[in-house]
C-alpha cells in the first residue's frame, strides 16, 4: 500500500483511514482506489482492528474522481474502462460488505464517489460545511458505481432527484435525506466520531458483522413466512453462539465482556 496516498492511523482497537491527497480534495484515482482496497481488506482480516473511520485531509473528505484520471479514461478502449471501473466497484463492495462497523468521518467536499464513500460506510457525521452531490451528469458521465449506496441511503425517489440536476446540498438536507447521521461542529468532530467508535467498541465483534448481514439480507423484502423462519433461525444461532453466552454471563457478573478488555 502507498502510505503516501493513504494513511493509517491505529488508536487502541479503532483504525482511522486518512485519504491524503489534499492538494486535489482527496480525489480518487486508480493508485487511491487500489491503496484503500488493499487496507480496507487488511483491516478485515485483522482481528486486533473493531471499528474503521474513513476520513481525508486537507480542505476536503474526498472530491469525486481525479480529473487526470477522468481525462485519460476518456481515451481508454471499452475493455479498459471495463477493468478500471471494476476495480472502483470493488473498493466500494469492500468497504460496504466489511464485516468491521464503519465510520464516515466528513468535511468540505464529498462529491461524486465521495458521495459514494459516505453512503458506503455504516454511519456517516459530518460538519455544517460538508457538501454533497452526485455530479457525474455534469460531465456526461452516471453516478453508477455508487449507486446502490446512494440509493439505499436517501432512496429511489431523492436519488432520481439528485441523479438528474447533478445539484450539490448541503449536510442539513444530507441527515434530512438519511444520507448522514448527525451534523457537529468542526471543533467537535473527532470528539464525536471517538465517541461513536467507544459505543461500537462495547458491542460484540461477531454480533456486529451478523447485524450488518440481517439488515443487507432483510431491507426491502417483504414480511412473510420465509422472512420469519429467516430471522428466527438467526436469533436462535445468536443465543446459542459462544459470544452470547459470555455476554449474558458478563452482565449478570456486573463485569466488563471479554471483547472490551
Amino acid at each position: 500500500m502507498d502510505a503516501s496516498l493513504l494513511q493509517c492511523e491505529h488508536r487502541g482497537a479503532t483504525l482511522t483511514l486518512w485519504l491524503n491527497r489534499p492538494e486535489v480534495h482527496n480525489a480518487f484515482d486508480e493508485h487511491l482506489i487500489a491503496a484503500l482496497t488493499e487496507a480496507l481488506r487488511a483491516a478485515d482480516a485483522d482481528s486486533a482492528v473493531r471499528v474503521v473511520v474513513l476520513a481525508g485531509h486537507g480542505k476536503s473528505f474526498c472530491a469525486g474522481g481525479d480529473l487526470d484520471w477522468m481525462r485519460r479514461m476518456a481515451g481508454f478502449s471499452h475493455e479498459d474502462n471495463l477493468c478500471d471501473a471494476g476495480a472502483l466497484a470493488t473498493m466500494l463492495a469492500t468497504l460496504a460488505g466489511l464485516s468491521k462497523p464503519t465510520i464516515a468521518r466528513v468535511h468540505g467536499a464529498a462529491l461524486a464517489g465521495g458521495t459514494g464513500l459516505v453512503a458506503a460506510c455504516d454511519i456517516a457525521i459530518a460538519t455544517p460545511e460538508a457538501r454533497f452531490g452526485t455530479t457525474e451528469v455534469r460531465l456526461g458521465l452516471i453516478p453508477a458505481t455508487i449507486s446502490p449506496y446512494v440509493i439505499r441511503a436517501i432512496g429511489a425517489r431523492a436519488a432520481q432527484r439528485y441523479f438528474l440536476t447533478g445539484e450539490r446540498f448541503d449536510a442539513a438536507q444530507a441527515l434530512r435525506l438519511g444520507l448522514l447521521h448527525e451534523v457537529c461542529e468542526a471543533d467537535t468532530l473527532d470528539a464525536r466520531v471517538q465517541a461513536l467508535a467507544e459505543d461500537l467498541l462495547a458491542g460484540a465483534p461477531q454480533a456486529q458483522a451478523d447485524c450488518k448481514r440481517l439488515v443487507a439480507d432483510v431491507a426491502g423484502r417483504g414480511i412473510d413466512p420465509a422472512l420469519i423462519d429467516d430471522t428466527t433461525t438467526r436469533i436462535a444461532r445468536a443465543r446459542g453462539s459462544a459470544e452470547a453466552r459470555a455476554g449474558i454471563a458478563a452482565f449478570f457478573d456486573k463485569r466488563a465482556p471479554d471483547w472490551r478488555s
